[in-house]
């Protein structure tokens, strides 16, 4: 680090931001994210009727048939497609996948470090064959292509490490017996989706949907439940309880899950979901992520200091932007700052290992508060300029 670099990751860190510009949130995590104020209100209203209540009765029932009636609404659910739920989260739903819709061998595509666990975990199933891997440099964006041999396709719709997404669409000329597996944890409510061209679009409640973590929750195609049940059924295959996929189809069906769910991530997405519908649906939701993300990028055009990490424009996420900065500029100085001033989350994924910022445009986020956020990197990074010229 030079002798500048040095003097102006000092004067980073003795900066004092303005109140005036600081934004009215300052949470623009990638996960957790921020949770609405009426969301918190929402729970406590039913403190003293679902919660330390029994998973079996009623209120709860109620309470996850919400959850599933908003999201079948909210993706325009087709003909036989259902929405599924069950504990963990969608860590947990890569096994659940491993044993329950994968029946001999996937393929993967590798483009971060989320869509890397999936990969890995099949790769160490022993009851699979090898995966077909397709890889990308971290900040691009691959493509499936058509394989005979396999019979599930795995990809996320948004790699949360880097910034990608990754266009859903099945792949031309694939067989009607290959399942499509789309990872949407981070960007399922938050942009547009055909789910009909996917048979699992899973995801879970603490990104777009402002909730908690603990839950898997996937929208299933016919097809996919067809291969569950009878992979459930098969003599020559073992799958744990709590991993199986047809206990979770069941149990959902009669609007409950399993195991004792976490009762509050419930009431919280309940709350988030029905909140989109109100506002525009998905498309309300798609238009807001574009704007908020755009204005991020767009900023980072004018700033000689940012570099957008995704060099494609059509492969940069609505919800995580990555930003390298100038390697002359400290940003964990910045970040560190911001944090001080309750600005927070806006640190690059750690193994990434890149000078990075990364800033999440969930629905929960408005306009305004990216443009104060804005505003106040705008003033960080001026003054401790002007601090060493």
């Amino acid at each position: 680090m030079t002798a500048a670099s040095t003097a102006r990751t000092d004067a980073l860190r003795a900066l004092t931001i303005p109140s005036e510009l600081l934004p009215s949130d300052g949470r623009f995590g990638s996960g957790p994210s921020r949770v609405r104020d009426a969301q918190m209100e929402a729970l406590s209203s039913v403190s003293r009727t679902v919660m330390g209540t029994s998973h079996r009765q009623a209120p709860v029932k109620q309470v996850v048939a919400r959850v599933r009636q908003g999201l079948a609404e909210l993706f325009s659910l087709p003909e036989g497609y259902e929405v599924v739920l069950g504990n963990g989260g969608s860590t947990a739903f890569w096994d659940v996948a491993a044993y329950g819709l994968i029946e001999k061998r996937s393929q993967h595509l590798v483009l971060g470090e989320f869509s890397q666990k999936f990969a890995a975990e099949t790769a160490g199933a022993p009851h699979l064959a090898e995966p077909e891997v397709i890889r990308a440099e971290p900040g691009s964006c691959p493509a499936p292509r058509v394989s005979e041999d396999v019979d599930a396709y795995a990809w996320p719709h948004n790699e949360t490490s880097t910034g990608v997404m990754v266009p859903v669409a099945r792949p031309e000329g694939a067989r009607e017996d290959q399942l499509v597996l789309v990872d949407a944890t981070s960007v399922a409510g938050a942009a547009q989706v055909d789910v009909s061209a996917t048979d699992a679009y899973y995801f879970a409640p603490q990104k777009a949907f402002a909730s908690d973590g603990g839950l898997w929750l996937a929208i299933l195609s016919p097809a996919a439940i067809e291969r569950a049940e009878r992979l459930g059924t098969a003599e020559d295959r073992w799958i744990p309880s709590f991993l199986s996929l047809t206990a979770a189809i069941d149990n959902s069906r009669k609007d409950q899950t399993l195991n004792t769910p976490a009762v509050a991530t419930l009431v919280l997405m309940a709350e988030q979901i029905e909140w989109m519908l109100s506002q525009g649906g998905l498309a309300w939701a798609d238009s807001r992520t574009r704007t908020t993300s755009g204005m991020l990028q767009a900023w980072a055009e004018r700033r000689g200091e940012i570099t957008p990490f995704v060099a494609d424009p059509a492969a940069r996420s609505q919800v995580v932007t990555t930003l390298d900065v100038d390697d002359s500029i400290d940003a964990t100085a910045i970040t560190s700052v911001l944090r001080s001033h309750g600005v927070v989350d806006i640190e690059p994924y750690r193994k990434l290992g890149r000078n990075q910022l990364r800033i999440a445009t969930f629905p929960a986020v408005d306009e305004q508060d990216v443009a104060a956020l804005i505003a106040v990197l705008d003033h960080v990074l001026d003054r401790s300029a002007d601090a060493v010229s």
